[in-house]
């Protein structure tokens, strides 16, 4: 036994030889090198795939044997790739960003037909509602693919949504040829990139696979999250301490307003402040007896913007009497600080 794998050792065909030193050679020139699937894929396809990636990205068609013996005679790191070598593979070699290049090869491909004793790739639905086709024996052969038809106002309807064939399901030819008519197209053709080596890291497409938008979004919230934690923090950073010394200092401001504190910066508020509450007290004293107040004071109260009084509603006796109370404590206070304006 040891015999015959020795002499056969020794007779692989030199083609072979060459086709995994040309892998090994295309692994250590590119700096990605990817695994892709090419399962169901027409030749016809393939080859026009192949023309829109030149110039991006070389597509290498190989037995998956001599994939093995080039990734085996490879470093360390590019062995773990021969885990995703697997029914009809081909590699693919590109200095591209690996992001990038899964988006690139998602967007090309397209949705096609399935044919018979194919393998629903997810569950095939036939959707409810009128069809193009007129009344004839297509309603018996949608009948008999398991599909309810009928038909109503001179056309062919499909009378419920049903599923036709579940995932893994195997699609018979009765099915198969239904679901092409009614232009059902199941199956996506197009390379299936299955993981990527790059500077010693393998990358499985589930990594790749990253929704741009959602991820600015989150990277945008979390920016906004972190300014304000610095900011509500008092947390001095670059970004946010032009916004922390406009807090502080409006801050300080309302501080020294609210607490009289005279400074040059804010007399003019505190000024503009008091003479506010000057003529609303001398207001209120005025009502009460007009000889309490100035006539300069009296010519600013005229001056002053008046508020509208808004008709009052009947009130109870108890507030009628709180009110009468209420009016002697400003008969009192008016007389205490008649002297201030007189």
């Amino acid at each position: 036994m040891a015999a015959d794998v020795k002499h056969h050792s020794i007779h692989i065909p030199q083609w072979k030889k060459d086709e995994v030193e040309e892998i090994k050679k295309l692994i250590s020139t590119y700096s990605l090198t990817g695994i892709v699937g090419v399962h169901g894929i027409p030749s016809s396809q393939l080859q026009v795939m192949r023309k829109n990636l030149r110039g991006l990205a070389n597509i290498k068609m190989c037995r998956n044997s001599l994939i093995y013996r080039a990734l085996d005679g490879s470093s360390d790191n590019v062995k773990q790739m021969d885990k995703y070598v697997d029914d009809q593979t081909a590699l693919l070699f590109t200095n591209e960003n690996p992001f990038k290049l899964y988006k690139i090869l998602e967007k090309g491909k397209t949705m096609a037909p399935i044919k018979p004793g194919g393998i629903a790739p997810k569950d095939i639905v036939v959707q409810k509602g009128p069809t193009s086709f007129p009344p004839g024996p297509i309603v018996g052969e949608l009948t008999g693919a398991g599909i309810p038809a009928g038909i109503e106002g001179g056309k062919v309807v499909i009378r419920e949504t049903k599923i036709v064939a579940k995932e893994g399901d195997v699609v018979n030819a009765k099915l198969a040829a239904i679901l092409s008519r009614l232009e059902i197209h199941p199956v996506e053709l197009g390379l299936d990139l299955r993981a990527v080596y790059e500077k010693g890291i393998v990358y499985e497409s589930k990594l790749l696979s990253v929704d741009e938008s959602k991820y600015i979004n989150d990277l945008t919230l979390a920016v906004q999250r972190a300014f304000n934690l610095s900011v509500n923090s008092a947390y001095p950073a670059k970004a946010t301490i032009s916004t922390l010394l406009t807090k502080a200092a409006s801050q300080s401001r309302n501080l020294a307003i609210n607490a009289e504190i005279i400074m040059p910066d804010i007399i003019d508020v505190l000024l503009a402040k008091a003479n506010a509450q000057m003529l609303s007290l001398a207001g209120v004293v005025s009502h009460k007896d007009a000889n309490a107040v100035s006539d300069k004071v009296k010519e600013k109260l005229a001056a002053s913007p008046k508020e509208e009084k808004k008709p009052e509603a009947a009130a109870p006796k108890e507030a009628k009497e709180e009110k009468k109370k209420e009016e002697h404590k400003e008969t009192d206070i008016a007389a205490g600080l008649g002297s201030l304006f007189g």
